[in-house]
């Protein structure tokens, strides 16, 4: 049965699992005691971090781990545009994009009512934000410029270092959610051009419920979570210490294997695209543009004689099937509104209700994607008739 839904979550690494188990078991101290089960427990969550650092291009000082990629996300910018991160710059401002995952967008709905400056831009046809776009937004009251890297529904890929280069020119920090690019793409926070930089262990075949957030050195950043002196103090509560661990260990593993890996599900995906294509000729809606992330394919279906397509049903029809996909953020899963990021491109309610991320990883085969077509063929055909 094709699991093509590897942006929501990746199944968990047999080695990543390895690591984790002394960890669940005979090492359990807790990493802030002196005792020698705690200082093990340090240890392993010092290694751990190193290993983040690595792939990043960062120093080991530089990561903060968290709950995952949406703690990470509220931190980047809680953490530098609240308490004594905006008393240092006075800048208390965000600028972001209207696709940007609800972790950013609803953080920085919840700013705007608290009074900071907020400017949302809108992207282009493709889910791309135009660097040109911030040369009138950024102004003297803005402390951050966060835009992600990879899109989570469409896979668009970000000109970061150019949104960055900009905005530093204006004095704003930068951050940029990366989540659906690690494992996939070079990261390289000084390539990039970065301040802050969100990662999410269960994207890359790590375990759930744990992240990291970059915090390039001599940033002002508050903690957000008091209670504790962990992370330096900027985010209080006892380290998940084995999924730290099953972390880093993940996140190495689909690094080393990040070029191969990316070559052949883009190969896969552009497989599965021309399927639907062959099959759906004009009515298939294809959202993701040339040169996306390789492992995201977001389509929609145009109404046909019968009207548009229940974009619920469709999902729930393939699932029968056997195929596992979704409509796109997991985040926003059971939501009656279309995506959107969907609607920021200029799709219209009835196509964009109508809408099946594919989603593909290392464990997709070409029999997956054979599978899904044959599947998304006979159920679209079904619905239609339906409506009929």
């Amino acid at each position: 049965m094709p699991y093509l839904d590897h942006a929501a979550t990746t199944p968990l690494r047999e080695d990543a699992l390895a690591a984790m188990m002394p960890f669940m078991r005979e090492t359990y101290g807790n990493p802030s005691s002196l005792h020698g089960p705690g200082r093990r427990a340090r240890v392993a969550v010092d290694r751990a971090r190193e290993r983040v650092a690595a792939v990043i291009g960062a120093e080991p000082g530089e990561i903060v781990f968290t709950s995952g990629g949406t703690e990470a996300d509220n931190a980047a910018l809680r953490g530098t545009l609240t308490g004594a991160a905006v008393r240092e710059t006075g800048r208390p401002g965000l600028v972001t994009s209207a696709v940007e995952h609800e972790a950013v967008l609803h953080t920085a709905e919840a700013l705007a009512a608290e009074g900071h400056p907020v400017v949302i831009l809108p992207c282009d046809a493709t889910g791309r934000l135009d660097p040109a776009r911030l040369d009138g937004a950024v102004g003297e009251e803005t402390g951050l410029v966060s835009a992600m890297l990879v899109n989570n529904e469409v896979g668009t890929v970000n000109p970061v270092r150019e949104i960055a280069d900009v905005a530093h020119a204006a004095g704003a920090l930068v951050h940029t959610d990366a989540v659906q690019a690690a494992g996939l793409l070079a990261l390289d926070v000084d390539a990039l051009g970065v301040d802050l930089l969100s990662l999410s262990s269960h994207k890359v075949g790590g375990p759930k419920g744990v992240g990291a957030l970059f915090v390039r050195a001599g940033t002002p950043f508050a903690g957000v979570q008091t209670g504790g002196s962990q992370e330096r103090k900027r985010r209080g509560g006892t380290e998940n210490v084995a999924g730290i661990v099953g972390f880093a260990e993940a996140l190495a593993l689909a690094d080393a294997e990040r070029e191969t890996t990316a070559a052949r599900i883009a190969r896969l995906r552009d497989d599965l695209g021309a399927r639907l294509r062959d099959t759906f000729g004009h009515r298939l809606v294809v959202n993701t543009p040339e040169g996306a992330a390789p492992h995201v394919l977001s389509v929609s279906f145009r109404p046909a004689a019968g009207g548009p397509l229940d974009g619920e049903m469709l999902l729930t029809a393939l699932d029968l099937e056997g195929v596992h996909a979704s409509a796109g953020s997991a985040c926003t899963s059971g939501a009656l509104e279309p995506s959107h990021v969907l609607l920021a491109l200029g799709r219209d309610r009835a196509v964009a209700g109508a809408t099946v991320r594919f989603s593909l990883g290392r464990e997709t085969t070409e029999a997956d994607v054979a599978d899904a077509a044959g599947a998304t063929a006979r159920v679209v055909a079904r619905l239609d008739t339906v409506a009929a």
